[in-house]
């Protein structure tokens, strides 16, 4: 059985997700850590958390077979951002990633 921080972290992702994928980031971008959590955050800003989740769901509807390869590009992003890079301190609140500033809140840390 999962632990409540397992479960926090598993919505925390699937929140990140849903971000970027109704986001503007494209893979033909190469993204880095940096414009992952650039992307998220300006995606929540702009559509807010329900709206990612809208956008998402709408697309699933309109178009199943790009939406499931981009949700599978997206989790990778979101899974390889959560992981710290071999030999670098890991990214915490305010730490910058690869030049940009660490994006801050409950969706994307």
């Amino acid at each position: 059985m999962a632990t409540s921080a397992q479960v926090a972290i598993t919505r925390l992702d699937q929140a990140r997700c849903q971000a970027l994928f109704a986001s503007g980031l494209q893979p033909s971008d190469a993204p880095d850590a940096g414009l992952v959590a650039a992307a998220i955050t300006v995606a929540v800003r702009q559509f807010g958390a329900g709206g990612c989740a809208g956008r998402m769901a709408q697309e699933f509807g309109d178009h199943p077979d790009a939406a499931a390869r981009r949700m599978r590009w997206v989790r990778q992003l979101v899974q390889a951002a959560a992981r710290p890079q071999t030999g670098q301190p890991q990214a915490g609140p305010g730490t910058r990633l690869n030049g940009h500033a660490a994006a801050k809140g409950p969706v994307a840390a």
